[in-house]
């Protein structure tokens, strides 16, 4: 194992503007990697964190450039390589995993290939003469054995952590110097989450490979990385060692970050930010968060503070009020978990008997039943393969190779969307976990949001973009900022918040919700989760709401569903199952999900069951 020396990675003083304006999208980025360690890189969506890791390879998307400073691995300046010997450093020197690993595989070539020609496009690096045994190495170090099924498969033949090892694979073959990863775990359920990121933390050890590791997870980030970065309007905001800034956040933003996580150890309201990121060009004066912060004061609006040390020589904070920052975080308020449900229960809203779904000969759910009444939310967990979202795709319509009944306020629902009258289309409202496979990417927000106004109402044209810019704002989304930009322009956390809003714009009576929050920053992942309480309250709404985030579960559910393998293997209270699990899966899933948590108190992590328990 390589102990960390001198640094592998030097950035300093990075900027990124857009192209032609300078007008500034990150700032001054300063810090260092040594070999051996993960860096994280925290903050929502628009901080510019993403923009950080495409320019540790040297890359800008489209509209921006890189303007200014250095990006050094091994002393060499990244941003100073003729375009030629850039593009052999990439992969061979610096190496990117990207969020999605369906978009980053060929999805018409086989698994073997891709390895092959990832291969041959340094060729050297990887120091060996017989290429096929060293592809079959490599996979042995991502936990994939080099099966002729598994070369000769194609993408979508393999699950989602699958997938995600190869892309783990196709980093680490050319032992590359520093390995940026771009939310790799995003939309992974929390046992594969485990295994992914245990494979990358050992390879990260093992061959002294300096990691920057990117994601909006903040558990995630505490737990992986041993220095961090918290980032906001493009510029860094906190640096340190993970286990102070997580611990004692020393600017106000980190630590409303942190009070925005659902707990494992009690049922509290989930406390969001409000507001939103300032777009580049129109940041206020001095701080740019002084507009959301608790605990600013009229100094705050004159200068940019500088990033200065608060806590010892490295742990930095750019806030005069750092010693402070303790008080910005609110308390949350805790509620009764049995509260949730309605004091006097009332009759089934939608109900499933004895539903077994089959794709092709391959049966994916087997005699499973369930009830969900008005003002219920009835979560769904388990991991990937287990079955959740095939039975959201056979209640909303999407999925009709099933046997079973299905019944909606006591009528018969039929199998599949086009044969269902257009009330039980409003009244039943599905919310993909991919928000770009189901936001028409030629339309702007604005006629994507028109569509199901116009479909399900008669309200005239004026109060119709009332009805619009209400529901974006309840998804902390500014209207006039995203009405007429495109789906291909937002983030992937904005572009679930526009799902999100376009599904309640149809006054739904029942919500299906498959993993929707899994891209959403921390906290505007409260803001939408409180969002769907207040709405429950309000309207009466029910909700099945799919995660694998096991902690949530207990700021939204009434009652609990586990899934797997297609079977029910345990429902009741939440409360009971995420407290007191009786089926060792789920203390497994519970414990996967804690053991990357971070807490305001010690999280009731449940014993695993004994040999031969349910």
């Amino acid at each position: 194992m390589t102990t960390p020396s001198a640094p592998a990675l030097r950035v300093t003083g990075l900027n990124v503007a857009l192209a032609g304006s300078r007008v500034p999208v990150v700032s001054d980025v300063t810090f260092e990697v040594p070999r051996g360690m993960v860096f994280g890189l925290v903050g929502e969506s628009g901080s510019g964190k993403s923009t950080v890791a495409r320019a540790l390879l040297g890359y800008a998307r489209r509209g921006l450039e890189i303007v200014a400073g250095q990006v050094a691995v091994d002393g060499i300046d990244l941003l100073r390589l003729p375009p030629a010997e850039l593009r052999s450093a990439r992969g061979r020197t610096a190496a990117y995993i990207a969020q999605d690993p369906a978009s980053a595989l060929n999805p018409g070539l086989r698994i073997g290939r891709q390895l092959m020609e990832s291969l041959a496009a340094h060729q050297g690096s990887s120091r060996t003469d017989d290429p096929r045994s060293w592809i079959q190495q490599v996979l042995r170090e991502v936990k994939l054995e080099p099966s002729r099924a598994l070369l000769r498969a194609y993408p979508h033949q393999l699950s989602g952590g699958q997938q995600q090892r190869v892309i783990i694979a196709m980093a680490f073959m050319h032992r590359p110097t520093v390995i940026v990863l771009d939310e790799p775990t995003t939309g992974l359920d929390v046992t594969t989450q485990r295994h992914v990121l245990e494979t990358v933390n050992e390879l990260c050890r093992t061959h002294g490979v300096a990691t920057i590791y990117v994601s909006h997870d903040l558990g995630v980030v505490a737990h992986m990385s041993q220095m961090a970065a918290v980032m906001y309007a493009g510029r860094v905001i906190e640096s340190g060692p993970s286990a102070e800034i997580f611990g004692t956040p020393r600017h106000p933003y980190t630590a409303r970050l942190l009070s925005s996580l659902p707990s494992y150890s009690r049922a509290t309201a989930l406390a969001g930010i409000p507001g939103h990121v300032p777009a580049p060009g129109s940041q206020p004066p001095g701080c740019a968060f002084e507009p959301r912060c608790l605990i600013s004061v009229p100094d705050c609006r004159l200068a940019m503070p500088d990033l200065l040390p608060v806590a010892g020589d490295n742990h930095f904070a750019r806030c005069i009020l750092a010693d402070q920052a303790a008080s910005a975080q609110p308390r949350r308020a805790e509620f009764r978990e049995q509260a949730q449900a309605r004091s006097s229960p009332a009759g089934a809203l939608l109900t499933v008997r004895q539903v077994s779904a089959f794709y092709g000969p391959k049966q994916v759910l087997h005699d499973l039943s369930l009830e969900v009444s008005e003002h219920e939310c009835l979560a769904i967990v388990g991991e990937s393969g287990s079955g959740k979202s095939t039975l959201a795709r056979c209640l909303v319509g999407l999925h009709t190779a099933y046997t079973g009944e299905l019944t909606f306020r006591g009528a018969p629902l039929p199998a599949g969307i086009h044969r269902r009258d257009n009330e039980v289309a409003r009244a039943i409202q599905f919310i993909f976990q991919n928000p770009h496979s189901s936001l028409n990417p030629r339309r702007t927000i604005g006629q994507i949001m028109s569509q199901p106004v116009q479909q399900f109402s008669a309200l005239p044209r004026r109060e119709q973009d009332q009805a619009i810019a209400a529901a974006l704002l309840d998804v902390a989304l500014e209207p006039s900022a995203y009405l007429g930009r495109y789906p291909q322009e937002l983030s992937g956390g904005e572009a679930q918040r526009i799902a999100i809003a376009r599904a309640l714009l149809a006054g739904p009576n029942l919500l299906i919700c498959d993993e929707v929050t899994s891209s959403l920053d921390a906290s505007v992942q409260a803001v939408v989760v409180e969002t769907l309480r207040e709405l429950q309250r309000s309207r009466g709404l029910a909700m099945i709401f799919i995660t694998h985030n096991v902690a949530l579960v207990r700021s939204i559910a009434t009652t609990v569903l586990v899934m797997h393998n297609g079977v029910v293997v345990e429902r009741g209270a939440v409360s009971d199952v995420v407290g007191r699990p009786a089926a060792r899966y789920t203390a497994q899933l519970i414990e996967d999900g804690a053991r990357y948590a971070v807490d305001d108190e010690p999280a009731d992590r449940p014993v695993l069951p004994r040999e031969g328990q349910a």
